[in-house]
């Protein structure tokens, strides 16, 4: 009988396992959609520190028209340029999505935005896509791994 209880210890489900298995992809989804509306406050505060307060350590940056960076630092600066070259750039949601991976692990986020910036004086829109995947964090946190921001048109007068 002790050698069962302890084979069934021994192939049981781990803690992790646990973790994983009852996540609600709502709760995820939610959470991350949180997350992001975090960052974009942060980015039309212009503060570079909110605005990658859910970066990964290596995260990769895809920008259009900008050099792929890599790296938390690499972001950060990314952003304080951008910041000191156009006070008016700002970001409004039009809408977004989340699917979480059935290992409850992993998500993709998916948000289409207004982004407003000046050109020569004149405030210009355009819509573009933010897509990122969050990977869950050993503390239950959630930190984007990759993203890429693509704009959808041309920029015109708003």
């Amino acid at each position: 009988m002790l050698t069962l209880l302890l084979v069934g210890l021994a192939f049981g489900p781990t803690e992790s396992s646990i973790a994983v298995a009852s996540v609600d992809p709502t709760v995820v989804a939610d959470t991350i959609k949180k997350d992001v509306a975090q960052l974009v406050a942060g980015l039309n505060a212009h503060d570079p520190a909110k605005t990658t307060a859910f970066d990964a350590e290596n995260v990769v940056s895809m920008e259009c028209g900008a050099p792929s960076t890599v790296g938390l630092e690499a972001d950060r600066e990314g952003f304080r340029t951008g910041f000191a070259h156009d006070p008016r750039w700002r970001v409004s949601l039009i809408g977004e999505t989340v699917d979480v991976a059935s290992s409850g692990d992993l998500a993709i986020y998916r948000g289409t935005y207004n982004e407003d910036n000046s050109r020569a004086g004149v405030l210009m829109t355009h819509k573009t896509n933010f897509i990122a995947e969050f990977k869950r964090q050993s503390n239950g946190s959630w930190k984007i791994v990759w993203y890429s921001v693509s704009n959808m048109e041309q920029s015109h007068p708003k």
